[in-house]
């Protein structure tokens, strides 16, 4: 399958905004999974649902591949 694109959604031992830090593997059951791709986490919206991401699970961190839908929003975001 083609995604559209691909990146870390988390990466281990960094700091975040709010200021959790992300163990390696905190996120391991989730390796293979195919979650929600929304806009600026906010997923109380349908209307920010903008695709789908395929977790892989790393050593450093959780990296996703991602699809966006054929919705006004996914393809405004694409």
């Amino acid at each position: 399958m083609g995604y559209d694109f691909g990146g870390y959604a988390t990466k281990s031992n960094l700091r975040c905004a709010d200021g959790r830090t992300i163990l390696p593997n905190a996120f391991k059951d989730c390796d293979g999974q195919t979650v929600p791709l929304v806009w600026q986490h906010v997923h109380d919206n349908p209307d920010n649902v903008l695709g789908h991401a395929d977790l892989e699970n790393r050593p450093d961190g959780v990296y996703a591949y991602c699809s966006f839908n054929d919705t006004k929003a996914g393809q405004t975001a694409k």
